[in-house]
């Protein structure tokens, strides 16, 4: 006999590196029957978005996450009924099978864990059932000791919502009464969340105040992560680019009527980062806290700006491409960028970054480093400047190269040698010694 059977699914790890997730959009709602395989939700996680397929054939049964809410990888973000036996051995990846419990939900009465007391009925409830908060919006009543029966439910339902937490202001409600279960160690009082001890800067007439995505979101936590977490230093080199250009100038037209995209300098700057690094692999690094590892291959993360983000695809095994073969995979991973087809795959795995920040005119800068790894290079604009050469004044190409580096890893020794043997790498590329294939 066929039985009902209620799954979990979960957020999946949508990359080696990502610890949560953003659901953007449901492309589901309760009720709804999905195949196996088909997406159920748009999620943002490592700065790029993809869809969710369902794990099992089904309906759906209860959405748990609502859109815009972050959640880490492995929390269950909605509920299935599927065809089949209730003890049959959940698949490991990704989805698993719902407690005996039907609903796979944190209930009040519970949660020993919570440093503050729940009642089994909440008032805010709106119906006599026992209230049922979702794993996000129950972990921020513990972190910060808002009660939740003092919360009013906006969500389907009278749900409370993770912003119905963020958003509650204590002194507006009401007492509570005395509640059924009490821990043993003493509620702590209630600690105003980040957003509402901060004063709110005032909006003044002709203002303009732009809603933070979450792609937005996504960067900046990660650029707070890397700042607060790596010890950055900085070393900058001249390096005279002059035969470079001269060069890239002599082949471009050719270059482009043949292979049908244009040769950029970063194509060679990248080219000479990844010919440093076989000789210095100290800055192809990733700190762990007990150890230090270092990368055996070159993937090198290229930073590619749109008008309001940053992505970092990756050009793998870029020691073994030639500079045509990397220029061709710049502009291919640049075209996904900006026409949103690039996936989470085409962003894992890098071990060092390089940042063409001469795109904009800029001619120094320092970089943050995208955690985990080591050091990101900064390509300046190349800038005709008058120099000495051989004790006379000449106008060469000139390009700045910044560093930055987590000092954990690195000190300022090999740091130095590895910008020698790039700032060498490049000033040795001219028109007889040099080709792009």
């Amino acid at each position: 006999m066929t039985h009902m059977a209620i799954e979990n699914i979960k957020m999946p790890q949508l990359g080696e590196s990502v610890t949560e997730g953003t659901i953007t959009a449901w492309l589901v709602q309760p009720g709804d029957h999905v195949e196996q395989y088909d997406p159920i939700a748009e999620v943002l996680t490592d700065k790029v978005t993809a869809e969710i397929p369902s794990s099992f054939t089904g309906t759906i049964k209860e959405i748990l996450v609502e859109a815009d809410v972050t959640v880490p990888v492995g929390e269950v973000i909605c509920t299935m009924e599927t065809a089949g036996e209730a003890t049959t051995p959940a698949p490991k990846a990704e989805t698993e099978k719902a407690a005996p419990t039907p609903e796979p939900v944190v209930e009040a009465k519970a949660a020993p864990a919570a440093p503050v007391a729940a009642p089994a009925a909440p008032v805010a409830a709106p119906t006599g059932d026992r209230a049922r908060y979702s794993p996000v919006v129950l972990r921020l009543s513990q972190e910060t000791g808002i009660d939740l029966t003092q919360v009013t439910g906006t969500g389907k339902g009278g749900r409370i919502t993770r912003k119905d937490v963020l958003g509650f202001t204590p002194s507006a409600a009401p007492a509570p009464e005395q509640t059924s279960v009490v821990s043993e160690t003493p509620a702590p009082s209630v600690a105003p969340t980040a957003s509402a001890s901060t004063p709110t800067p005032t909006v003044a007439a002709g203002d303009v105040t732009v809603p933070v995505t979450p792609i937005r979101k996504a960067i900046a936590k990660h650029m707070v992560q890397s700042s607060l977490e790596i010890p950055h230093a900085w070393v900058m080199v001249e390096v005279d680019a002059t035969e470079l250009v001269n060069y890239r100038n002599s082949i471009k037209d050719e270059f482009k009527a043949k292979e049908g995209f244009s040769i950029s300098y970063f194509a060679f700057f990248v080219k000479a980062v990844a010919q440093a690094l076989k000789k210095y692999p100290e800055l192809n690094s990733t700190w762990t806290g007990e150890s230090i590892i270092q990368r055996h291959d070159i993937n090198l993360s290229i930073a590619v700006a749109t008008d309001d983000a940053l992505f970092v695809p990756v050009v793998r095994n870029a020691d073994e491409k030639t500079v045509k073969g990397i220029g061709k995979e710049i502009a291919d991973l640049a075209g996904k960028v900006r026409t949103g087809k690039l996936t989470s795959k085409e962003m894992d795995g890098g071990t060092f970054t390089v940042n063409s920040t001469g795109s904009f005119g800029s001619v120094q800068s320092m970089g943050i480093i995208n955690h985990p790894q080591a050091a990101i290079l900064q390509v300046e604009s190349i800038v005709k400047r008058p120099v000495v050469k051989d004790g006379m004044i000449a106008v060469r190409d000139m390009v700045n190269l910044c560093l930055s580096i987590d000092h954990r890893v690195l000190d300022g020794l090999v740091a130095g040698r590895f910008l020698q043997e790039v700032k060498n790498n490049v000033e040795a590329i001219n028109s007889k010694s040099t080709s792009v294939y």
